[in-house]
């Protein structure tokens, strides 16, 4: 199967049935098709490449082309060639509020998807080798080697979820942090137990041969705070998701019903009610009347609901809350805010996202079945929209994510086309 460098506005996913991972490029212009191989030695031998950096807080990005390729430095790390960069909301939220940026200039970006041109000489992973299409959720933004929004970038094998040749690589490049995100609140924070999931993992169980001071300390108690079997989240139990059409939401949905949950939409039913439905949603929820949407929540659920999760922002999450049986340990998580004024009653979340990059056994177990979900069709990817532009085309990209004319896809940016196509 061949990718070709064609711009569209949605990319539809490849219909392949094969389970391979290596893939060829058809090069736009050209009737040769490059296998991995050669593309690994038209690319390593460069001493620079181009990158976008952040040079102020409320600033654009700027383009440079004279940056060094980043080095791998410990075990187990691989040199990826980006070849597809998801957009996520932090993206421009991250400099126009001045938060996640540990130094300036700096390098943002949380997904991408390559291919691996070179890995450590001590590489701990049979699972990963030259050629291989992956897909990375870059969770560790400390580390600027990381980052997607440059031409090459570091990973660590247990990070990279080889992409099967059925599946798109601009779709999988969607996908990565919303993935993570999904898992580690479901599995970690609400302790649900995946193994029924097309061989997924029991992160509580996982997390249970961890010693306690090897988690950091800041999520140590998230990691934990579930673990009880009385305070996990289990089969048939309703869960509340508030911005279920977001990519984490759409994610989340499709985890929780493998799983065997009951699960409540809260979205924008007009526009995104019918997909929601198709990917198993219980019941949809319009964001719109919120009054109304939390009278709904607690009458389907006779007023019992214990697990709620919310996507969008603090005002949501107090409203979720409200939907909530304090008398039963209900727990709230809460992906990008928690209400200001909270409940004694009620455990409250957040997502321990950089568990994914400091727990290796954890970060593989996730990419492993991130693995077995794509190479059997088993999760739908999102859908996505094609930016134009590369590199330079990203800060234009960026403004229409802000200014939600996106809104239930993903704007992804390819980097093996020209930037003038």
């Amino acid at each position: 199967m061949s990718t070709t460098s064609t711009y569209i506005q949605v990319t539809e996913l490849d219909e392949e049935d094969q389970p391979v991972f290596h893939r060829s490029f058809l090069i736009k212009g050209s009737s040769d098709v490059i296998p991995p191989s050669q593309l690994v030695q038209h690319v390593v031998p460069e001493a620079k490449q181009s990158v976008l950096l952040l040079n102020g807080v409320r600033e654009q990005y700027t383009l440079v082309d004279n940056h060094n390729i980043p080095s791998i430095l410990h075990d187990g790390e691989i040199l990826v060639k980006v070849v597809a960069i998801g957009l996520n909301p932090i993206d421009w939220k991250a400099p126009a509020f001045n938060f996640g940026i540990p130094a300036l200039p700096w390098i943002n970006g949380r997904d991408l998807a390559g291919v691996v041109v070179k890995t450590s000489a001590a590489n701990g992973s049979s699972r990963l080798r030259v050629g291989d299409i992956v897909l990375v959720p870059s969770t560790d933004y400390r580390d600027i080697r990381k980052a997607a929004f440059q031409e090459y970038a570091i990973a660590t094998h247990f990070n990279a979820a080889r992409v099967p040749s059925s599946t798109c690589i601009h779709a999988s490049a969607s996908l990565g942090v919303a993935f993570v995100a999904a898992v580690l609140a479901l599995g970690v924070s609400l302790g649900l137990d995946f193994t029924s999931c097309a061989s997924g993992p029991n992160l509580v169980d996982v997390l249970g041969k961890i010693s306690p001071g090897d988690i950091p300390e800041d999520i140590r108690e998230e990691c934990l705070l579930s673990s009880a079997q009385g305070e996990r989240l289990t089969k048939g139990e309703w869960i509340a998701v508030w911005g279920a059409s977001t990519t984490t939401g759409y994610i989340t949905l499709q985890l929780a019903k493998m799983a065997g949950l009951k699960v409540i939409c809260v979205a924008d039913v007009a526009r995104h009610g019918a997909k929601l439905l198709d990917a198993g949603a219980d019941l949809l929820v319009d964001r719109h009347d919120t009054k109304r949407a939390v009278e709904i929540i607690k009458g389907v659920t006779g007023g019992k609901l214990r697990y709620a999760m919310d996507i969008v922002g603090k005002e949501t999450a107090t409203l979720l809350q409200e939907t909530l049986d304090v008398t039963a340990h209900p727990h709230l998580l809460g992906l990008t805010g928690l209400p200001k004024e909270r409940d004694a009653r009620i455990r409250y979340h957040t997502v321990p996202i950089k568990l994914f990059h400091t727990a290796p056994t954890v970060g593989e177990s996730m990419v492993l079945w991130l693995e077995e979900l794509l190479q059997s069709g088993t999760l739908r990817l999102p859908e996505i929209i094609r930016a134009k532009g590369g590199l330079g085309g990203i800060n234009a990209a960026l403004e229409t994510l802000r200014q939600g004319t996106a809104s239930g896809k993903r704007i992804v940016v390819g980097l093996e086309e020209n930037s003038d196509a």
